[in-house]
């Protein structure tokens, strides 16, 4: 006698995992535009790595006999794997089966996911397509066992709160990326808004609180999938980081963001130790990117690029809170975080949107030891009756606070305006601070300042738009560059040529320190 009988059905039961919702419900897949669970963790990891946790994780139908006639694997994948050589947690919901509804088996491995990562104290990357449950497995007593019990934990307020917090748990020790690669919706939503990197795809993805039948039915609003929580929608509410054209390059993206960061808060972020970009590298276009005409705009963006490692910056929200501009980067290879503002929107001008995007971004930096630098032209908190009606003071001063509190070192670079209490959302503690002679500062810009307090003179002249522009002419002209730097004001006032080389010996200088910031444990 031996156990070959039973070893023969793992086998068997192993194939019919790989076969997911079979060949008609993979090729609808793929008529759709999307790849299945397996295709998509294939297409991410290092070749031959991927070890699935749970491979005969299912449900099995048998005869009167007891003989298996089907077996429906668990619909959500979750393994561990490398990519780029680094150890990750990997898993996704297999829309081939019940549209990603949960199946019990397959809840339970997507919340062993959280946990796992957790104990490994490595990165997890999460595909999400799906729902959460559906009223049809509470309805009755048919087919309770392949639905009924997922649907029922998913609505346990009991369970939502252990299942809520592993995931806030997650967020505090390794970084969490995850794609959103089609219809997403109930518990698979929450998951993408809980990470620190978020992507969906342009034409295939769609992101959800309600669907549109539940719309229809709660508002009488009648909006299609794409209408609710297509790309368009949700690259401007902030619910995602990016916007990817298909399924290979929201791969692309979760792959670089996590390239930038340690696998956990244990550890350093991971240095390029043969960077191929000079330290030195001078480009000549700086001296005169800044143009003298202050109300004239210019591209910060080609500023970046000139400054950071070559090809290194990873821009992150580009389209929410547009006046700030916020992203990954390096240094001589070492990782950093980048805000900066973009004139085109605002003059650069913190809105509530803004606000909230820099205080996201800087718990990330902090939380995984991220050295952060600010390029600031900052005019100010945005004014006006719609910015006082998003309540832009208040998460304006939450992001300051976030900002003043964060441990990571910090350098500001003043290439323009730093105006009101909105500036002290650009200067960490300690801030290593540099000026251009293009940068000024003060509680209001010129224009405001000499709106307010030249009120009565500018009313009471013959021509008051030339008054105005006469007094603004005149205070612009008294701005002197090189006030700030004799009163030590600043640390130093610099060449624009040289402020990557300054910026390169700065985080060189200030890398040491981040070691001894490092957690020995997680906080909890």
């Amino acid at each position: 006698m031996t156990w070959k009988p039973e070893v023969d059905e793992i086998e068997a039961r192993r194939r019919a995992a790989t076969s997911m919702g079979g060949p008609e419900a993979i090729e609808r897949q793929h008529e759709r535009g999307r790849l299945t669970i397996r295709e998509r963790l294939d297409a991410l990891v290092d070749e031959g790595s991927l070890e699935e946790q749970g491979p005969i994780a299912g449900e099995s139908e048998r005869d009167e006999n007891g003989d298996i006639i089907a077996f429906h694997p668990a619909n959500y994948l979750l393994a561990l794997a490398t990519l780029g050589g680094r150890r990750i947690v990997v898993g996704g919901e297999d829309f081939t089966q019940r549209g990603g509804s949960p199946s019990p088996s397959g809840l339970r491995r997507s919340v062993y996911a959280e946990t796992l990562a957790i104990d490994l104290r490595v990165p997890l990357v999460r595909f999400l397509e799906g729902g959460g449950g559906s009223v049809a497995g509470t309805a009755g007593p048919k087919d309770r066992t392949k639905s009924g019990g997922a649907t029922r934990a998913l609505g346990d307020p009991v369970f939502a709160t252990q299942r809520f917090l592993s995931i806030a748990q997650v967020m505090q020790v390794v970084p969490v990326a995850s794609a959103a690669v089609g219809a997403v919706a109930g518990f698979p939503a929450a998951r993408l808004a809980a990470s620190h990197f978020s992507v969906m795809t342009k034409k295939t993805a769609q992101v959800l609180i309600g669907g549109p039948a539940l719309v229809e039915r709660a508002l009488g609003e009648k909006r299609t999938k794409e209408e609710l929580g297509g790309a368009k929608v949700h690259s401007r509410s902030g619910v995602v980081d990016n916007v990817a054209r298909d399924e290979e390059e929201a791969i692309d993206q979760m792959c670089r963001f996590l390239s930038y960061l340690p696998g956990n808060i244990m550890s350093l972020p991971p240095v390029d130790e043969n960077p191929i970009d000079d330290p030195e590298r001078s480009e000549e276009f700086l001296l005169e990117v800044i143009p003298r005409e202050r109300r004239q705009v210019y591209a910060m963006r080609g500023i970046v690029k000139a400054i950071f490692d070559e090809g290194s910056f990873f821009e992150m929200t580009r389209r929410y809170g547009r006046g700030q501009i916020t992203g990954l980067s390096r240094l001589a290879g070492r990782p950093v975080g980048v805000i900066a503002n973009d004139p085109h929107f605002y003059a650069g001008a913190m809105d509530s949107e803004g606000a909230l995007k820099v205080r996201r971004f800087v718990d990330l930096c902090d939380t995984f030891h991220l050295p952060v630098v600010s390029l600031v032209d900052e005019p100010g908190f945005m004014i006006g009756s719609a910015s006082e009606r998003a309540g832009t003071i208040r998460f304006g001063v939450e992001a300051i606070s976030r900002v003043v509190t964060a441990k990571i070192p910090w350098c500001t670079v003043l290439v323009r305006k730093a105006y009101g209490v909105a500036a002290a959302a650009h200067f960490g503690q300690r801030a290593h601070v540099l000026s251009w002679p293009s940068a000024e500062s003060g509680a209001l810009p010129i224009e405001g300042g000499v709106a307010v307090a030249f009120r009565r003179e500018i009313e009471a002249a013959t021509d008051p738009e030339a008054k105005r522009a006469e007094l603004e002419e005149a205070l612009a002209s008294r701005r002197d560059p090189f006030a700030r730097a004799e009163g030590f004001g600043v640390h130093d006032l610099i060449d624009p040529r040289e402020t990557r080389a300054r910026l390169c010996r700065w985080v060189e200088r200030v890398w040491p320190l981040l070691s001894e910031q490092l957690p020995t444990r997680p906080p909890f």
